[in-house]
């Protein structure tokens, strides 16, 4: 039986994330009855390579870390502006062209969805952001063998999925997609790539 309840991690830099967590949103604001935990994780920590410093010790990289952050606290502080905010800054990215790093940036998408920019930046200056954003980095690979986003996780069951389509305003395509992925992921466990050689065009 296909889970209604699964986690889906995140980096804003992920073209593939954008599109996963674009259906994701979606798919909850058209009714699905999905229960859903948005997990941080960090391509920059994740490409560091063996023995080098940890993105998180590193005070050159905190400014890579920033966007993670901000998703952190909102999605913590302010849930009812979590889904605006999250498409808000994938959208930052992947739409306009903009800088992640950049505060500024950050805060304009943040006032956008109506979430005091400056509080959730002393939140991110008190340090438990980046706490739990290495927190939970570390644990999805330890726990599950998370190499990249999105990975989609139901019980013991993960699964890195790149979906090519954004649902734009098509409900109806969100569900069905996060449908199909979930079913997947909980009733087909011997399907362990799917893999296409080219992309339709």
């Amino acid at each position: 039986m296909a889970p209604n309840r699964f986690s889906v991690n995140w980096d804003y830099r992920c073209p593939f994330a954008r599109n996963a967590h674009e259906h994701v949103v979606a798919a909850l604001r058209g009714g699905a009855r999905f229960e859903v935990e948005f997990v941080p994780y960090s391509l920059n920590q994740a490409h560091v390579e063996e023995g080098g410093i940890p993105v998180w010790d590193d005070p050159e990289r905190a400014p890579d870390l920033l966007a993670g952050q901000v998703g952190i606290v909102v999605r913590d502080q302010f849930p009812e502006q979590f889904l605006g905010t999250h498409l808000g800054l994938f959208s930052l990215r992947h739409d306009k062209g903009a800088d992640l790093r950049d505060k500024a940036a950050l805060a304009s998408v943040l006032e956008g969805e109506g979430v005091d920019a400056s509080r959730v930046f002393e939140e991110i200056e008190s340090g438990w952001p980046l706490d739990a954003f290495r927190k939970a980095h570390e644990s999805a690979i330890a726990d599950h063998f998370v190499f990249g986003v999105p990975t989609f996780i139901a019980g013991e069951q993960a699964a890195f999925v790149r979906i090519m389509t954004r649902p734009r305003d098509d409900t109806t395509l969100a569900i069905a997609t996060i449908e199909r992925v979930l079913d997947l992921l909980g009733d087909h466990a011997e399907v362990n790539e799917f893999k296409r050689t080219s992309i339709p065009r």
